[in-house]
């Protein structure tokens, strides 16, 4: 299991990525430290009645909503033209020759991309060592699995990449009941080139376009070294391949459709600054009884 999904505190508070995939190679040691509690055993929020809006009229709520309506379409309109101006971003041709293991034989990015002109990769961490991926960027791709098989009628492919040998990441994704495509990239520099493995000895020394000692020293980062979680764009253009966009951080809550339920509902996602993800679980480890009629 990776050390960042034992306890993670209070990085999300700092700014760190709200998917809880962060390493943690001194886990027990900070706990120690700041008495944090164990997030270990899955709990529901205890109900209050602070966590309640006020009682109002149909016409007192109706004068609210409207008002709050007129900031929502102001949100959604900058939105669009942040998404404007993402698209305009410039890109990187793509020199180095990343070849990967996976169920059907070794595949390059270009085979990634199939018949597709664009190709989404999700970072899922998963080291060689663990035997079982991040239980966040386990909830990521339970998020984003059933919206995949659309991205091909938009001439978009999408992948998973780990750092695991494939023997372990196919037995976890039958486990899981997962069917997208999910390919190693053990023995390669594709997580230390696109910075979601760190290590400064192989060239991978920033996480989300900041220098991982600086983000440790601001308490915003566990380890200088580890896995981490990411989104990454690429086009084609004949036989060559473009790096166009990567994301970290806070810049994968858009997909968590879980999170953007929960943030129209009146307790939103209920979580403790210091715990945020504390509660996410591998979607096959919830009890029952979590499960309210």
């Amino acid at each position: 299991m990776c050390p960042a999904c034992i306890a993670n505190l209070a990085l999300i508070a700092g700014g760190a990525t709200s998917t809880g995939g962060l390493a943690a190679l001194a886990v027990k040691k900070l706990r120690a430290k700041t008495g944090a509690r164990k997030v270990d055993s899955v709990t529901q929020p205890q109900e209050s009645n602070m966590d309640r809006p006020k009682v109002v009229s149909r016409a007192e709520w109706l004068v609210a909503r409207k008002e709050l309506l007129a900031r929502e379409k102001e949100s959604s309109r900058q939105r669009d033209a942040l998404s404007a101006e993402r698209r305009k971003l410039p890109m990187v041709k793509i020199d180095k020759e990343y070849v990967f293991d996976g169920p059907n034989g070794r595949k390059t990015l270009r085979d990634l991309f199939g018949g597709q002109r664009q190709l989404i990769v999700y970072h899922f961490m998963f080291d060689p060592s663990w035997d079982e991926g991040c239980k966040s960027c386990s909830h990521f791709m339970d998020n984003s699995e059933g919206a995949i098989v659309h991205l091909g009628a938009r001439d978009t492919a999408f992948a998973v990449v780990s750092r695991a040998p494939l023997a372990k990441i196919e037995s976890f994704k039958k486990r899981m009941g997962w069917t997208f495509p999910w390919l190693s990239s053990f023995g390669n520099d594709f997580n230390h080139d696109f910075h979601v493995t760190l290590d400064k000895d192989a060239g991978s020394a920033e996480y989300n376009y900041a220098s991982a000692a600086d983000l440790v020293k601001a308490g915003k980062l566990w380890s200088e070294k580890g896995e981490l979680p990411g989104l990454s764009v690429f086009l084609r253009d004949g036989d060559s391949v473009f790096h166009t966009y990567s994301t970290y951080q806070r810049g994968l809550d858009l997909p968590l459709n879980t999170y953007n339920f929960l943030d129209l509902s009146p307790l939103g996602r209920q979580e403790d600054g210091d715990r945020a993800q504390g509660w996410i679980r591998h979607h096959d480890k919830y009890s029952a009884q979590n499960a309210k009629p």
